[in-house]
């Protein structure tokens, strides 16, 4: 009986600690897609925002059309990039760096900033900006959680086994973080 109990050990256990594995990696595959299912949503929810502020620009800033037509441009490439996460974390950031274009120009006018609308959609804009991040936080923290364990040994041999994919971090290209010129040609 006792040797029968010690090959039952010896079997079960790793049977046992190979399903935890498994499984540990199947669950953070999915609070992957499912954070990035949420960053998702925020960069929609910014895509709908964009036209309209836009349009509120447009009225008092006519002849910069070049950096409005710009951003509309970048706004609707990113809403049609559902390709893989690095593609879409470049049009991300050159949306990004395109709209601080646009609130540069939109420091030439004055009224434009005083006007009701115009603030409560930037306040909107800020607030989603706000949310992607915190979203992007989410998704790259489950992705770091996710290579570390198909990373470390020994989880390594069963994501290996079952081809557990790698998967991408959405990092914002360091243009990004780059504070726009708002040179008006003053000396």
């Amino acid at each position: 009986m006792p040797i029968l109990i010690l090959l039952a050990v010896v079997v079960l256990l790793p049977l046992v600690w190979f399903i935890v594995q498994y499984n540990s990696l199947v669950s953070l595959r999915n609070y992957i897609a499912e954070s990035w299912s949420n960053v998702d949503t925020e960069l929609k929810r910014r895509y709908d925002l964009i036209p309209n502020l836009v349009a509120a620009v447009k009225g008092y800033a006519a002849h910069e059309r070049a950096v409005l037509e710009r951003v509309v441009e970048l706004r609707n490439r990113c809403a049609a990039n559902h390709g893989p996460v690095p593609d879409q974390a470049r049009d991300d950031g050159e949306l990004v760096n395109a709209l601080k274009q646009m609130f540069v120009v939109v420091e030439n006018y004055p009224q434009l900033k005083a006007d009701q609308n115009f603030r409560q959609l930037q306040t909107e804009l800020i607030n989603t900006e706000n949310r992607i991040q915190a979203a992007r936080r989410f998704y790259n923290g489950n992705v770091r959680d996710y290579c570390n364990k198909c990373e470390s040994f020994p989880s390594n041999l069963v994501a290996g086994m079952f081809s557990f994919a790698p998967q991408e971090f959405f990092s914002v290209p360091p243009s990004v973080a780059e504070v726009p010129n708002a040179d008006f040609g003053a000396a």
